[in-house]
């Protein structure tokens, strides 16, 4: 991958520029915005720099993303002008009915998911992933979940027939396996997110069998308690776009971190406005890495500690923007998709606020 940003700053114009049509446009798009694309990839080894360059490093490529999203959305602007025009000099018939043509949305979900990826690359973190089918060990025993602990009831649930080296298969209940996955693949340091999608025996209003969850981990020899607390603050300030936001961490229990705490965000009952300060409103969970997960993989936790946090997209996205039933996130309703869509043109950007 082409590491040369002001080489990517000229070809990404050229392309632009190069672009004859709305489609081609939105190929140009997908090469540096999509999922493999050279400006995603980029922003997702952020992480991966010595410290010292990743400020610096983020800034830069933030730029370059800005002014290369403003030149596609004015040239996207010229394009659909000149094919109106041309459509125009073909033929016109005063007395039909527009036809506006369809254009495709970005799904809140899908959205959701470039938010956080935006934010916490900002704050160093890079991607990782991992398969959703998973083995019982990754899936539980090295989270300290073994066979017999209750914390199993809510999530013991898809196991897939046959056994891959001897272990059970299972549709992952979370995606803290990819955090495993992390610590077992290579040394630390590590600061990751894992976004995707997980499995569960639920079905309701708020709950799906299928959801989607993004957990994150930082290991590192200086990690503590107050760089949990300072990026899960400056995390939700910028996701939910209020810089004075009420944060409250809450002790708790999980069997991967200690301690544990969920966060509270600042929430009203009535109106369900978010900042408010009348009420609280549970919205993830996290705590300093339990030393026996960093032991089971294979981290020596008398020099290593961190911290790990995870919350469930659906339920920020629905917080977010004032969405109050699960289920049509899966209904393929257009109606529904068209009024919470956004547009692939409109990229998420820091400084320009997120929810536009």
């Amino acid at each position: 991958m082409d590491d040369n940003l002001a080489a990517l700053r000229e070809q990404a114009a050229a392309a632009i520029d190069a672009a004859s049509n709305v489609d081609a446009l939105k190929d140009v798009y997908t090469s540096l915005f999509g999922q493999r694309g050279r400006l995603t990839h980029l922003l997702r080894a952020i992480g991966q720099r010595p410290a010292a360059e990743r400020r610096e490093r983020g800034a830069e490529l933030n730029r370059i993303k800005e002014e290369i999203a403003q030149a596609i959305t004015q040239r996207h602007t010229v394009l659909e002008a000149a094919a109106w025009d041309a459509e125009i000099a073909e033929r016109i018939d005063v007395t039909l009915p527009p036809r506006p043509s369809p254009s495709g949305l970005i799904h809140p979900i899908s959205r959701t998911i470039a938010e956080i990826e935006a934010i916490f690359g900002a704050l160093g973190f890079s991607v990782a992933e991992g398969p959703e089918i998973e083995d019982d060990w990754r899936n539980f025993g090295a989270l300290n979940i073994p066979e017999h602990h209750p914390a199993r009831q809510d999530m013991d649930t898809f196991y897939l027939p046959g056994r891959r080296d001897g272990r059970r298969r299972v549709l992952r209940t979370h995606t803290s396996p990819g955090q495993i996955r992390t610590m077992t693949s290579r040394p630390p340091p590590y600061r990751v997110i894992v976004p995707g999608r997980t499995y569960r025996a639920d079905h309701d209003a708020t709950h799906s069998p299928m959801f989607h969850q993004v957990e994150g981990l930082a290991v590192d020899r200086a990690i503590t308690l107050g760089h949990l607390k300072g990026c899960l603050i400056d995390f939700l300030r910028a996701f939910f776009d209020k810089p004075l936001l009420p944060v409250r961490f809450r002790a708790s229990y999980f069997p991967f971190t200690e301690p544990s705490m969920e966060v509270d965000i600042g929430w009203n009952r009535q109106t369900g406005e978010i900042g408010a300060e009348s009420d609280w409103l549970e919205i993830l969970g996290s705590g300093m890495v339990h030393p026996r997960v960093l032991a089971n993989c294979g981290v020596d936790p008398r020099e290593w500690q961190g911290f790990a946090f995870g919350m469930g997209i659906e339920r920020v996205t629905m917080l977010k923007h004032g969405i109050t039933d699960l289920r049509p996130f899966f209904e393929s309703d257009l109606r529904w998709l068209r009024h919470y869509g956004f547009s692939p043109l409109r990229p998420p950007i820091l400084h320009e606020g997120l929810g536009g």
